[in-house]
């Protein structure tokens, strides 16, 4: 049976924790994705808007300007919640990010383990080699 510091055991937990980095990893770059996505997102409602904007200039007649107080009206909505869904974006990277330094510790404790163990083992057989080798003494003289 392996005992908790078998050398099998701690590569496997090494392993394991390398594949538990790399998936976090891959979450917290998808979430900084999606935040990208969503910024983009939110400054192009915000460049739609500017183009929406009434003009003095503009003297249109009352269906016109109607229907650009009804775009503005929509587009206001859609800023609105791409600022909410950008907030959204970012505390998933803030998670993304703390789960990524988690994932960092654990293997990097598994790592120390390792070389704890890898010092152990050397250590062990520095002792083994300072111990004198077991010689039979012959009591009796040649005959």
């Amino acid at each position: 049976m392996a005992t908790a510091r078998s050398p099998q055991r701690l590569q496997r937990l090494l392993r394991v924790r390398t594949l538990q980095l790399g998936q976090v990893q891959a979450q917290e770059i998808a979430a900084t994705a999606k935040l990208d996505s969503e910024a983009a997102l939110r400054a192009r409602i915000g460049q739609l808007v500017s183009s929406v904007a009434p003009r003095e200039a503009e003297a249109g007649f009352a269906a016109s300007l109607a229907a650009a107080a009804y775009y503005r009206d929509r587009l206001h909505a859609s800023a609105v919640a791409a600022e909410a869904r950008v907030e959204a974006a970012e505390a998933g990277v803030a998670r993304a990010q703390a789960a990524t330094r988690e994932a960092r510790r654990d293997q990097s404790a598994i790592e120390k383990l390792i070389a704890r163990a890898q010092t152990e083992e050397a250590i062990r057989a520095l002792r083994a080699l300072e111990e004198p080798p077991v010689v039979r003494k012959n009591r009796h003289a040649p005959c």
